[in-house]
């Protein structure tokens, strides 16, 4: 009988975050036992940068197991402390690239070498799309230290409550799954439905609203204005299975983010047949082609996006057409039980050096 694969996953906070990647550990910590794992969660205390690397010592006290998982979140608070690290082999999980992706030039540039100086400590780098793997590549760090494992695309089925009539009395109805942080693109959605005519579409927006208070507020403050006072419905944070009920409900996905690593809620929804709408950014493109499975306007330009919009509002052939390719090619990237297999798979790997080179 195989031994079981002990694993210390260190991060951030509360691993119940509603992001992508804090989703992304959870199901592989809760899918570990039939990969033949364990995962155990280790928290960085979660405090103003860069004050929680003064817990590190005593993070790595807490970490005894196979092997550690290092969540990028958390990279630089570790980095300064694993040149004196004797303990098991690390591996770091990357959802975004060193420096992070919410953060203003000072802080990316203090992050940055911080984040690769603890990366180079790792036998391998677990990365969520081939285009974070590229761009990590970019930054000196071998291919072959470089493993791709998306995050899955499957959800838990929706409640049994029947269809709920997310269009409102208009003609579509438009969905987008997003903590409302600025690089998602919450406001240039909402001018983007503020341009169409008022009878066309309802759009609705589940996220954390409280993710980046200061920009949560400016969304607000746009929410309240005459011409999207009735258009828009906030769901706030809400669970995988209301997710899924969501996708289940409506007509069109959007998120125009300007940079996503892989955009787990995009890979959903088309899994969900859904076209998608966004900016041709991040690694949308990489998921879904323009006239294909979606409609993608360039980054910043809301008259496109208002387009995009209005096009797949008005014309419900051509969103049945984009949603069946949507649903066709999403059933070609791996299921959250794959992605498992191949997560679990790589850190056996990294235990056996010689083998980390091997295929994916």
């Amino acid at each position: 009988m195989t031994r079981i694969l002990t694993v210390s996953l260190v991060t951030l906070g509360d691993p119940g975050r509603l992001t992508g990647g804090y989703r992304y550990h959870r199901r592989m910590a809760e899918l570990a036992p039939s990969c033949g794992a364990a995962v155990e969660f280790v928290s960085f205390p979660d405090r103003p940068f860069p004050l929680p690397a003064l817990a590190g010592r005593a993070v790595l006290g807490e970490a005894g197991a196979d092997v550690l998982v290092l969540d990028s979140i958390v990279a630089a608070y570790l980095g300064p402390w694993l040149p004196r690290r004797a303990g098991p082999p690390m591996v770091a999980s990357l959802h975004q690239p060193p420096g992070g992706i919410d953060h203003g030039p000072l802080r990316r540039a203090l992050q940055a070498p911080l984040d690769r100086l603890a990366y180079r400590h790792a036998r391998l780098l677990v990365v969520a799309s081939q285009a974070l793997g590229d761009e990590v590549a970019d930054q000196g760090f071998p291919p072959e230290r470089i493993r791709v494992v998306p995050p899955g695309r499957d959800l838990p089925p929706p409640s049994d409550h029947p269809p709920a009539d997310l269009r409102r009395g208009r003609r579509a109805s438009l969905l987008c799954v997003a903590n409302w942080v600025e690089r998602k693109g919450i406001l240039e959605l909402l001018e983007a439905t503020a341009r169409l005519p008022e009878p066309l579409a309802t759009l609705h927006l589940a996220g954390d609203d409280q993710a980046a208070p200061g920009y949560g507020s400016r969304v607000r403050a746009r929410l309240a204005r005459p011409d999207l006072a009735t258009r828009v419905v906030v769901h706030g944070p809400v669970a995988a299975e209301r997710v899924a009920a969501l996708y289940r409900d409506a007509d069109v996905f959007v998120l125009p983010s300007l940079r996503e690593p892989f955009g787990t809620v995009w890979g959903e929804a088309m899994a969900a047949g859904l076209p998608v709408i966004g900016w041709r950014a991040g690694n949308l493109p990489h998921l879904a082609a323009d006239g294909r499975e979606g409609l993608l306007a360039d980054p910043g330009d809301v008259a496109g996006l208002a387009h995009a919009l209005r096009r797949l509002a008005e014309d419900e052939d051509l969103r049945r057409r984009l949603a069946a390719a949507a649903a066709r090619r999403a059933a070609s990237r791996p299921t959250w039980v794959r992605s498992a297999e191949l997560f679990f798979g790589a850190l056996r790997a990294a235990l056996e050096p010689g083998q980390v080179n091997g295929p994916a």
